[in-house]
């Protein structure tokens, strides 16, 4: 990407209402939640502007005080948010959140249905103008998962991205609770139809450890995710095999989460190179070898995944980090210090990432 060409997110942001702690909503209604923003791609721009690369949202919210509220938030951390499309009605969509104990999972609820975002189709938008002066477009499969027009607007945005030279990410980040908006057919059936036009685009492909099972059928050989019981290696076929499907990708980044409780996950990922048909891991030990990082007592781990894009893109778009071996760990190193950060965005700084990717892992008080 050239110097001085921002990174564009589009997608939904929501206002995320969360139980204090580790409290159920149920222990925490009536009463207080702490409200907050998050969503996919707002949380990578977010973390992108905290690592000092440009950034612009691109989305549509109702103009009201909580969509300023959110803007100027995004703003504060130094993203640009001039391309946002407010709309004289509507909603913002909302999902309420309750953090994992143990052998207790975390939870989310849903309340998006009909957001602005979901009911603007292609015609609203100026594409021209939110792309204008971007080298790199990031996506999700979260954002057309939740209407036809917000899946037709993702994929027109993606055209109109690569008709302008300008690169393309995209996170496969299904949602079983979502992809329902055409009848008969199921969420798996409709995120692979939808997403296989949109990842035809993209240069970068991004999925976590069953993402590709779920939207491609793509399996990896000895796995059981839901048991946290992971074959590492076998992600390298997984990644070949969606890199002969989707030829123009250049890389294909996986993460490998494996879920020993809801407070204990290890923690790493692959990128795989297409073009040298060649996977690097990270973290690895003195001795070469893969060895995640053992992350306990996390604090908060939504947005794990959207600052693992956010590292990944800026060490890809930084030429000091851009080697595909150096670029993976600077990401798992991110998303790292993510789980210990409470809310949806990821404000560890480029210097902390940096300091954690070479090995410094103590949490000793910095003086």
């Amino acid at each position: 990407m050239e110097k001085g060409k921002a990174i564009a997110c589009f997608g939904e942001v929501m206002l995320r209402l969360g139980a204090a702690g580790k409290l159920r909503l149920a222990q925490s209604l009536p009463g207080t939640l702490e409200a907050t923003f998050g969503g996919g791609e707002a949380n990578v721009c977010a973390s992108l502007a905290m690592l000092g690369k440009e950034s612009r949202y691109l989305t549509a919210l109702p103009d009201n005080p909580l969509s300023r509220a959110f803007a100027a938030q995004l703003r504060g951390i130094g993203a640009d948010v001039e391309h946002v499309l407010y709309t004289a009605g509507g909603r913002m969509g909302i999902y309420f959140v309750e953090h994992g104990a143990a052998q207790r999972p975390s939870n989310v609820i849903y309340d998006r249905s009909h957001s602005v975002i979901a009911e603007s189709g292609p015609e609203c938008y100026d594409f021209d103008s939110m792309l204008s002066g971007c080298g790199h477009l990031h996506l999700t499969g979260i954002t057309p998962s939740l209407s036809e027009k917000a899946y037709l607007t993702t994929l027109r945005l993606a055209e109109k991205a690569v008709e302008q030279g300008i690169t393309i990410s995209c996170d496969l980040n299904f949602r079983k609770k979502l992809w329902r908006w055409k009848e008969g057919a199921s969420p798996k059936e409709l995120a692979a139809s939808c997403m296989e036009k949109i990842v035809a685009y993209a240069d970068l492909i991004i999925g976590n450890e069953e993402d590709a099972s779920d939207v491609f059928g793509i399996h990896a050989e000895n796995t059981a995710v839901e048991s946290g019981c992971l074959d590492i290696h076998a992600y390298t076929g997984v990644a070949a095999r969606l890199s002969a499907k989707f030829p123009k990708a250049k890389f294909v980044a996986i993460t490998l989460r494996e879920s020993i409780s809801a407070d204990h996950n290890n923690w790493g990922a692959m990128l795989y190179d297409c073009g040298e048909r060649k996977a690097h891991l990270a973290p690895l030990n003195a001795k070469g070898e893969y060895a995640p990082y053992e992350i306990r007592d996390i604090v908060d781990r939504f947005g794990g995944g959207d600052s693992f894009c956010a590292g990944l893109l800026y060490a890809l778009n930084t030429p000091e980090y851009a080697a595909p071996e150096t670029a993976i760990r600077f990401a798992v190193a991110a998303s790292c210090l993510k789980h210990t950060i409470k809310g949806d965005y990821n404000y560890a700084t480029c210097a902390e990432v940096v300091s954690l990717m070479n090995g410094s892992a103590s949490g000793r008080v910095k003086r």
